[in-house]
């Protein structure tokens, strides 16, 4: 269970909540004052109204939404976006228009998903040198053609 919590200035708005049964992300809404242009190119910081207490072991993953990306080419800049298990501010979607058209952002509109994924703690332990592996230090490409 994720507690989820309004920032005052969001009484109207619908708390996230899943499309469908099995769907494995949160639809996060604008929470923006009034209508927003995003132009072709542009970004901008939407608010979301809404601030979570996730538990330790855990993110949550700020994602796109695959139908405004066919439709619109609307995107998350840095996505995943990443909610950590000790932030409670309020949280913010950074969408980019990879489109076209001007895209309208309304009050309410979903315009991404939250995913709630396990996170193990590692530490990192400095060495002089890695362990071997067939592929070693192959970079962009070498795993194989296409």
């Amino acid at each position: 269970m994720i507690n989820v919590q309004f920032v005052s200035r969001c009484p109207d708005l619908q708390p996230p909540a899943r499309a469908s049964e099995h769907a494995s992300g949160f639809d996060l809404r604008a929470a923006v004052e009034e209508d927003v242009a995003l132009l072709p190119g542009k970004r901008i910081l939407v608010p979301t109204g809404i601030s979570v207490a996730i538990p330790a072991g855990y993110e949550g993953q700020v994602r796109p939404r695959s139908g405004l990306a066919l439709r619109n080419g609307i995107g998350i800049l840095n996505s995943p976006g990443t909610v950590d298990a000790d932030y409670r501010g309020e949280i913010g979607v950074i969408l980019i228009n990879h489109g076209q058209e001007l895209f309208m952002i309304q009050r309410g509109d979903r315009i991404a998903q939250l995913v709630i994924v396990a996170v193990p703690h590692s530490e990192l332990l400095q060495v002089d040198q890695l362990p071997d592996t067939a592929r070693g230090e192959g970079g962009f490409g070498s795993s194989g053609t296409l």
